[in-house]
């Protein structure tokens, strides 16, 4: 008897199957993108020039419901995680995959694809949805504007990278209640309240927290205090890697 051999494209495979035939995937990538497109469009259909928000960057104007469509997206990442914890799936999974660190990888790649794909075009939509109705304001704009469809990108590649902090999240801590609590408080809640300790060096550490990160890499124009898009995009990197560093370390030295 023969059993087939073990590859990345296979496990990658698996790991695709496993998101798009669970409830939970349809549900929250539905709501993320349902989220976004509806405040875009509220935001376009309620908007008047000279208003308070005319000094709002554009993109971050159209885009305001990424802010609620990447937290579903986000808990999304947990789930592909510690979802399998919760039912006791892992232990298949790793049983047919050994050496373990695959799995997570796989995980990894396939969430990235699969949100980056959905946030971009979702992000698209919104913003030329929502030009329809700020055709005839200040904040009409164009993809071909600078920096507007770099922004829009940006914006895709910050909810994925965030998305991939709680995926990591999710494979730390092996609870799905537990990291979302961790995302929530670690990644959305500590930034503000450390931002608002009187100490400029703490405003120059918050500006390259994940959420602060994100923000500044979906603005086509320069936000005052963040970072810049490159030193933004860095910053997500290096936490998305730091978040799956962990896991991976726990997976070759802990049980299942």
């Amino acid at each position: 008897m023969t059993t087939a051999a073990i590859t990345p494209s296979r496990v990658l495979r698996s790991e695709w199957h496993k998101l798009w035939t669970v409830r939970s995937t349809w549900i929250t990538v539905l709501t993320s993108a349902a989220l976004l497109l509806g405040v875009g469009i509220l935001m376009g259909a309620t908007y008047t020039s000279g208003g308070g928000d005319s000094d709002v960057d554009t993109v971050v104007l159209t885009l305001y419901g990424s802010q609620l469509g990447g937290i579903a997206l986000a808990v999304l990442g947990i789930l592909v995680t510690a979802g399998e914890y919760a039912t006791g799936m892992i232990r298949a999974t790793l049983t047919a995959v050994p050496r373990r660190l695959p799995v997570l990888w796989a995980k990894a790649a396939v969430y990235t694809t699969t949100v980056f794909t959905i946030s971009l075009l979702t992000a698209l939509l919104t913003f030329l949805t929502a030009q329809v109705f700020l055709s005839d304001t200040d904040q009409a704009a164009s993809l071909t504007d600078d920096g507007v469809l770099a922004a829009v990108a940006g914006n895709a590649a910050g909810v994925t990278l965030l998305g991939l902090i709680a995926l990591g999240l999710g494979a730390a801590l092996r609870s799905v209640p537990g990291a979302i609590g961790a995302f929530v408080g670690g990644v959305l809640i500590v930034p503000e309240i450390l931002g608002m300790l009187p100490y400029e060096a703490m405003d120059t550490v918050v500006r390259y927290f994940p959420t602060q990160a994100a923000g500044a890499l979906g603005s086509a124009t320069p936000l005052p205090g963040a970072a810049s898009p490159g030193a933004a995009l860095l910053a997500l990197l290096l936490w998305a890697a730091a978040a799956l560093a962990v896991p991976a370390l726990l997976l070759k030295r802990r049980d299942v």
